[in-house]
Order: C-alpha cells, then sequence, then structure tokens
C-alpha cells in the first residue's frame, strides 16, 4: 500500500506524493487555489501525479458541483449526480436489452399499462372535445365564465410559485447549513402536505378564517375576505406546493462542496454576492425542477381551492373547478374544453420539465 501525502501552500493547488508506509492518512485540511484561506471542506486537494489507486482517487475526489462519476462495482454502472442532483438521469445507454422472453413480457405489461392509464383517457379528452366540430370547442373557450376560470387558475400559479421559490430557496440554504435543535421535526414538516388531504387543507382553512374561526375577529376589523375569496385560494395553493421547491433543493445543497462559497467570502462577497454568484448556478437546475412541479401542481389543484373557495362561478372558479361544475350540469362539451386546456398546460409543462433535465444532464457530462 501507499501512503498519500499532500503538501499545501498559500495560494497554491496541492502537490501529491507517494511514499511505502502501511496506512492512509486522515482528511488533512487544504489550501483553496484561490485564495490564502484554508479549506473547511473534509476533502483533500489531490493533483494529478502518483494517484495509482482508482478506488483510492474515487474515495479521496471530492463532490465538485460539476462533478458526474461513474464507475463500476459488482458488474453494475454506477452513476453519480451532477449539479441537478437526480436531474438529467435519463438513463439512456445505461440499461440492458430487453432480450429475453421475460424481459419483453414485463416491458409489454408496462408499456400496455402505461397506455391504459395515462395514454388511452389523455387522447379521450381530445376526442370528446372535438367531437362536434372546432366551432364548439371555440365557443366554448370564449364563453366569459371559461376565460374568468383561466384567469383565476394563472393567477393562483402566478402568487403562488414566486412565493414558493422564494420560501424554498431561503428554507433550503438555511436547513443545509445550520445546526439547531427541532431541525429534524422541521423537516420532517415540509411533507405535511404531502400526507394531509387536500380537502383536509380546504377545510382546516376554513375553520380558521371562516366567520367562526380563530382569526374571524380580526379578519373583520381588517376587511380582509379569506374564505369565499381569491385570498384562500391562494393560501389553499401554497400550501399544498410548498414542498416542491425546497425537497429539490435541500438534496443539491447536502452534497456541494463549500470550498467555492469559503473562496468567494474571503475575497470580500457579501451573503447576496456569494448566493447569486457561486450559489445559485450549482442549484439552479434542481431549482427550475422544483419551480416547473410547482407550477403543474398550482395549475391542477382541485380539493383544498374547492372546499375554501365554494366553487362560485365566475368568481372563484378555477379551470379544475370548471370541469366538475360543467360536467355536473350535462355541458359536458365545456368541460371537455376545460380539459383540454389543462392538458395542453400540462404538456407545455412536460416540455419545459424535458428541455431543463437535457440541459442538466449536457451539463453533467462536461
Amino acid at each position: 500500500m501507499a501512503t498519500i501525502l499532500i503538501n499545501t501552500s498559500v495560494c497554491s493547488s496541492a502537490s501529491v506524493t507517494t511514499k511505502p508506509f502501511q496506512q492512509l492518512p486522515p482528511p488533512c485540511r487544504r489550501t483553496c487555489t484561490n485564495s490564502c484561506a484554508p479549506s473547511t471542506s473534509k476533502y483533500c486537494g489531490i493533483g494529478s501525479g502518483g494517484m495509482h489507486d482508482s478506488e483510492t482517487q474515487n474515495r479521496m475526489q471530492p463532490p465538485s458541483a460539476h462533478f458526474t462519476q461513474r464507475r463500476m462495482r459488482g458488474g453494475l454502472l454506477i452513476s453519480q449526480a451532477g449539479p441537478a442532483g437526480g436531474m438529467g438521469g435519463h438513463g439512456g445507454g445505461l440499461g440492458e436489452p430487453a432480450d429475453s422472453w421475460p424481459r419483453r413480457i414485463l416491458v409489454g405489461l408496462a408499456v400496455a399499462y402505461i397506455a391504459l392509464v395515462v395514454l388511452v383517457p389523455f387522447f379521450n379528452v381530445f376526442i370528446q372535445a372535438f367531437a362536434k366540430g372546432i366551432i364548439p370547442f371555440l365557443e366554448h373557450c370564449l364563453d366569459p365564465d371559461f376565460l374568468h376560470a383561466l384567469k383565476m387558475t394563472l393567477l393562483l400559479a402566478l402568487v403562488t410559485v414566486p412565493l414558493n421559490t422564494v420560501f424554498g430557496t431561503v428554507a433550503a440554504i438555511n436547513l443545509t447549513r445550520n445546526d439547531f435543535p427541532g431541525k429534524v421535526f422541521l423537516m420532517s414538516l415540509l411533507d405535511l402536505p404531502f400526507s394531509i388531504s387536500p380537502v383536509v387543507t380546504g377545510l382546516m382553512l376554513t375553520l380558521l378564517y371562516g366567520r367562526t374561526g380563530w382569526f374571524a375577529a380580526l379578519l373583520r376589523e381588517t376587511g380582509i375576505s379569506v374564505v369565499f375569496a381569491f385570498t384562500g385560494m391562494a393560501l389553499a395553493t401554497m400550501f399544498v406546493t410548498l414542498p416542491f421547491v425546497v425537497r429539490e433543493l435541500i438534496p443539491i445543497l447536502e452534497n456541494m462542496d463549500l470550498s467555492q462559497e469559503e473562496a468567494a467570502r474571503t475575497l470580500g462577497a457579501n451573503d447576496w454576492q456569494v448566493f447569486w454568484n457561486v450559489t445559485l448556478p450549482n442549484i439552479r437546475w434542481g431549482l427550475l425542477y422544483g419551480v416547473i412541479l410547482c407550477n403543474a401542481r398550482a395549475m391542477g389543484e382541485f380539493g383544498a381551492v374547492s372546499v375554501i373557495s365554494g366553487n362560485i362561478i365566475g368568481k372563484t372558479q378555477t379551470l379544475t373547478l370548471f370541469v366538475e361544475s360543467a360536467y355536473k350540469e350535462y355541458n359536458t362539451e365545456a368541460a371537455f374544453a376545460a380539459a383540454v386546456l389543462l392538458s395542453i398546460l400540462a404538456l407545455g409543462t412536460l416540455f419545459i420539465k424535458d428541455k431543463v433535465e437535457q440541459a442538466a444532464a449536457e451539463e453533467s457530462r462536461k
């Protein structure tokens, strides 16, 4: 075995030499190549010379923001995600061909299941919407109630997505960079909207902000309406979409190497400059992915918004609520027209998501 001794000098890169000792030294502190301050990272700076043990090199290599590593372990190709976390991992070319009958049967069953559950209902919406021609479809799309429902849907997404983006980014950075009592409990609370039924969420908000709720007196004094108003719909949508951005960013921030941020602070950058020039470029793909998921959920939310809004036509009705009310009134053409528009919005979201994943994968391969 060879011992790896790392000699660091101020404002210089690390050099690597090997000597015939029997044990490896513990991880050491290293000096950042861009500054004179020592790094607090647990990884040592590694040069290119004298490294012949591939397993040791894999273990000692720092998790750079643009680092993507693939290696063989037990006959399997192991891939570690780059700056986008789990994004960009389409799996193209990493799998094995389905060259046996059992595998082909499993693939066929998976395709048939997806077609039955997803594709057939999806295409049926378009078939039903255009069954009587495009003119009736356009007439339903120009209906004032339809246009108001579309406006409410877009407004909810326009309000909730930026707010949850800012909250998710700040929360993720503070949770990953600080240690405090109750941190585990707080991180568990972030998953609460995933475990609570949206209908229960709407009911909770109604009980809090309704006429007999806890904040009823305060709301009457200020003249703010929450139940059966846009404010309550926004609160319900913000609650159900809260975890998406923060849950996408936490794994990325936990795996980031902090040496770049430390170097920026050593050079005199403040917290905002460090975030804008160092942290944000490293988390941008995960942030975009979380924003896409948050927007998709905001436009498609039904249960929580249905309870707190009252589903008032022309006032507190979104596209999802419009589909339900129109179908119950046997106005199926209008219901399918709204469903088509929601499907188009979903396809647009899926297209943007795919482009973001491709961009993240291309950057990880560089």
